[in-house]
């Protein structure tokens, strides 16, 4: 006798080969569909290699809460357990977060199987949209509610917990700025009295990376072209109520422009009159954010000049024994793209005719 269960193995070796499967235990799902996972076929001699392997692939299938494999003579005999179905799914203690987005945010649905891997990557889930709303102690719990059928209701019982604020922002490594003027551009606060209408004194990792992306851009506003971002830890107190960032920065050099150039490669652009409009200037502290601003500048001088496809690229070079970064506007082509059709809406009282009279493009017109 052959026989191996979810839960224990007991093996002894026979050379009946298998002429009869019969399937047991099932409810909902048809015989012939569970025989259709099975590994081994009549004619086949079972071996424990085998049946493990029909064991795995039967749990794979996520539709069964316990398999059993038993060889009696030339008949296998396969004893399972369905998984229920569940009937309703309900949340009980969530105040802040609504019932209807924790439903669209998790994967289990109704009349659809219950297996604890689900419901645990759905608890995980509900979690971490509690952690990105600012409350790192919340708590899920899940009750089964066993009905007629094989079937469940489901309960998510959360204890939501306080807000989890940020108490502290502490930077390293910053000597051209103090901590409260970096404070000041990012988005997330320190937490205090009279933000107690504002979210941004929680913790969330998505607002924190877009915080170290505002730290960079102020950074090479103001010079300092090889700025970083080495680290941004937050670490959560021990009694779980309070958040400490600590942002590691690696500030770097202050650059100056060098030798500032326009070079056109549009056939027949003179760009001696473009240079008036540039936003740089050698011998002023490099900023990025006016080499973006010369750069929509240029591209509108230029389209102005009966150009309509351009694109401005800023070609950048660095002499770091110098501390200066030079800087060369190359106009070049950009796509050829046109208005294909313009669509107005919303004008109830105004015919279309009258809206586009008044547009400066018209469909056909080439876009940028």
């Amino acid at each position: 006798m052959l026989v191996v269960s979810g839960e224990r193995e007991a093996y002894a070796q026979t050379e009946t080969p298998i002429s009869v499967i019969r399937i047991e235990g099932t409810q909902r799902i048809e015989p012939t569909t569970v025989q259709s996972y099975l590994p081994i076929k009549t004619g086949d001699i079972v071996t424990p290699a085998t049946l493990d392997q029909s064991l795995k692939a039967l749990f794979a299938t996520g539709l069964f809460a316990d398999v059993t494999l038993h060889q009696d003579g030339g008949t296998l005999i396969v004893n399972v357990v369905e998984n229920p179905i569940i009937n309703r799914i309900s949340f009980e203690g969530n105040h802040k977060i609504d019932a209807d987005k924790l439903h669209d945010e998790i994967q289990l649905r109704p009349r659809v199987v219950y297996t604890r891997t689900r419901v645990q990557a759905d608890v995980d889930r509900i979690l971490e949209i509690y952690r990105r709303a600012g409350r790192y102690s919340a708590r899920v719990e899940p009750k089964v509610i066993l009905l007629p059928e094989n079937r469940v209701d489901l309960v998510f019982e959360i204890d939501e917990g306080p807000r989890t604020p940020v108490a502290r922002i502490n930077f390293v490594g910053n000597h051209e700025f103090g901590d409260q003027d970096l404070r000041d551009i990012m988005e997330t606060k320190e937490t205090a009295w009279y933000r107690f209408l504002s979210s941004n004194d929680t913790y969330d990792p998505d607002r924190l990376n877009y915080d170290k992306e505002l730290l960079r851009r102020f950074y090479l506003a103001h010079g300092y072209a090889d700025f970083r971002v080495l680290s941004a830890v937050a670490e959560l107190t021990p009694t779980r109520d309070e958040f400490f960032l600590t942002i590691t920065l690696e500030e770097g050099p202050r650059y100056k422009f060098g030798t500032i150039k326009i070079d056109p490669k549009l056939k027949g652009l003179d760009a001696t009159p473009l240079y008036e409009d540039l936003r740089t200037a050698s011998g002023d502290w490099y900023n990025a954010t006016a080499v973006d601003d010369t750069v929509t500048v240029l591209t509108n001088d230029v389209n102005k000049l009966n150009y309509p496809f351009v694109e401005v690229k800023p070609a950048t070079s660095r002499k770091t024994d110098l501390h200066t970064i030079d800087v060369t506007y190359e106009i070049g082509e950009g796509p050829r793209n046109f208005i294909e059709r313009i669509d107005i809406v919303g004008n109830e009282r105004t015919v279309d005719k009258v809206v586009r009279r008044e547009m400066t493009v018209a469909e056909g017109d080439p876009y940028n």
